[in-house]
């Protein structure tokens, strides 16, 4: 099992934690998490750009000159996709770009990226991370002493007021909690500091052995 150093809010290492293998030992999926990813992105696209066809301009109801006798091609309004202002050949239209991405390999990539960032030495585990006021500069402070890197990621147990308005005004650095972790967020911050009680729930809702026992209750 990967073991990892415990620390509190002052760099002090208190204790030694052991990861759970299965989420934080698991093999690496690129591929999984490349899919994943691309599903996050484009679940984040509005989809809402429109341009005009041929139909949709204005003008163009009359003929622009004689069918023949011009020497010209033959054409009947200046709204064509040739032409200046003319419409557009395949005008893209408002669409959805959700895709959809089998439960089995949301987890494989979640697992992945949990493991890649443990394989690369980049989680830091706190004892505990309790504000009594939402101050920027215990976080400030917080972080040069556990020697975080300027993209951090903070991960709590539950959604905390005071963590999220302390963290807001310091570039590079994100808030979240365990119900709103992905992949995506995951993989784009250097540091994952991250609670021992937020460890606890991510390895609860991601060891495979837990999700057995739990379907074969429901099962039953």
């Amino acid at each position: 099992m990967p073991s990892i150093n415990v620390k509190n809010m002052q760099g002090q290492t208190v204790g030694t934690y052991e990861l759970n293998e299965d989420v934080f030992g698991a093999e690496i999926n690129v591929s999984a998490m490349h899919m994943v990813s691309k599903a996050i992105l484009n679940a984040q696209r509005q989809g809402t750009q429109s341009a005009l066809t041929r139909t949709e301009v204005r003008g163009g109801g009359r003929k622009i000159y004689r069918q023949k006798g011009t020497g010209n091609a033959r054409h009947h309004g200046r709204r064509a996709p040739q032409f200046t202002h003319g419409g557009m050949v395949f005008a893209v239209k408002p669409r959805s770009y959700r895709i959809s991405v089998p439960r089995k390999v949301r987890r494989l990539a979640m697992k992945s990226a949990l493991s890649c960032k443990c394989a690369e030495n980049e989680i830091i585990l706190l004892d505990q991370l309790n504000l009594t006021e939402a101050k920027t500069k215990i976080i400030v402070k917080m972080l040069k002493d556990l020697g975080a890197a300027k993209k951090a990621m903070i991960v709590t147990a539950a959604s905390d007021e005071n963590v999220l308005r302390a963290a807001a005004n310091i570039p590079g650095v994100q808030v979240s909690h365990t119900g709103m972790l992905n992949v995506v967020d995951i993989l784009k911050y250097t540091s994952f500091i991250v609670t021992k009680e937020a460890v606890g729930l991510i390895e609860e809702m991601y060891n495979d052995q837990y999700i057995d026992e739990t379907e074969t209750e429901v099962n039953e």
